[in-house]
């Protein structure tokens, strides 16, 4: 028998959408259509066209940047298990499954699937990353660039395509640029656009052990100053729409002829209260600055001053949860023991 004549051919019409249009030859010898049928439809003047070693495409023309993002998946699907294609009613949805195994799309094709404007269009880019397992055994080729990962994160279905998570592909794309501008600008977009959280993003970058470049460092720096003053300015609009008594804004907190205490984004003297918006990153967590803001605290608390912490994303997300923190924090002011006088000054 000859080993290209699957046992019981499917027809190809069930197919659908692109899953119609993009098939490997594994898939084809499935529905009957032997590798030399496929390869005399893939002639100058046939049908087909062949788009990756074993992937084709079942129409000629241009290739949309649809199907271009389905042949790049199914060319690192393992030779032994392509999976049998579904129809509309079985395309799976959100963090489902999908039929690509482990692989995702990354990169900048990925940013542009999270709608990305300071990318290029799917249909402008000369190539499309794909992650996969560090343990798979493929090489890039054509318009497919691999990405290699210990360990692969959890897809995001977008358009019935697995793609990574933001901040891993922000990082993905970091890895292949060397404009500092360029960098600059899919940092601040990825933050500023709400597609990640700036931890998250120097999470992912540290990972890659891109935190070593000077132009990724610098980006990072402006990034994180960037982050620092959106919070305050959510802060100063939470104590005035929340009717919040009003603070010493950045202060810093010394005792009466002796060092200094360090520094704080709000401060309630009258009630001996102080807020800290804390914006460590992984980087920024085991650096003495940071253990220092944290033996910071307990000298105030030790001295009676409560010290609220909120986050960015706390602000952002639970505003008036954060002003309730705030407000129990005056109210309880009243029933603790006097704090230690501080002198307080501008910073």
């Amino acid at each position: 028998m000859n080993p290209n004549t699957p046992l019981s051919p499917r027809p190809l019409y069930h197919l659908s959408d692109v899953r119609q249009r993009v098939l490997t030859a594994r898939q084809l010898r499935e529905h009957g259509v032997s590798a030399a049928t496929a390869g005399e439809r893939c002639r100058p003047e046939g049908p087909w066209q062949q788009l990756l070693p074993g992937v084709f495409l079942l129409h000629t023309g241009p290739v949309t940047g649809e199907e271009r993002l389905h042949a790049a998946l199914m060319y690192t699907i393992p030779r032994a298990r392509i999976p049998a294609q579904p129809g509309p009613a079985c395309a799976p949805r959100g963090d489902a499954p999908t039929p690509y195994g482990e692989a995702m799309i990354t990169g900048p094709a990925a940013l542009a699937l999270h709608r990305f404007t300071c990318v290029p269009s799917l249909l402008a880019l000369d190539r499309i990353d794909v992650l996969v397992p560090r343990t798979r055994r493929l090489r890039p080729t054509g318009f497919v660039r691999l990405v290699r990962a210990h360990t692969v994160p959890r897809p995001k279905l977008l358009t019935g395509v697995p793609v990574a998570p933001a901040a891993r592909a922000v990082a993905d794309t970091v890895s292949l640029l060397v404009d500092p501008a360029k960098v600059r600008e899919l940092l601040t977009e990825a933050v500023r656009g709400g597609h990640c959280e700036v931890s998250a993003v120097v999470r992912e970058l540290g990972r890659a052990r891109l935190l070593t470049r000077p132009h990724v460092v610098e980006a990072v720096d402006a990034l994180l100053a960037e982050g620092r003053a959106l919070a305050e300015g959510m802060l100063y609009d939470m104590v005035r729409e929340r009717a919040l008594p009003d603070p010493l804004w950045n202060v810093e907190l010394r005792l009466r002829g002796g060092p200094s205490l360090g520094a704080v984004d709000a401060y309630w003297p009258d009630h001996s209260v102080a807020l800290e918006i804390d914006t460590r990153t992984p980087r920024q967590e085991a650096e003495p600055l940071w253990s220092g803001s944290s033996r910071k605290r307990e000298h105030l608390e030790r001295l009676g001053v409560m010290v609220v912490r909120t986050t960015p994303k706390r602000l952002a997300e639970s505003t008036e949860q954060q002003a309730a923190v705030v407000r129990t924090a005056l109210m309880a002011s009243a029933d603790r023991e006097p704090a230690a006088y501080l002198v307080v000054l501008p910073r």
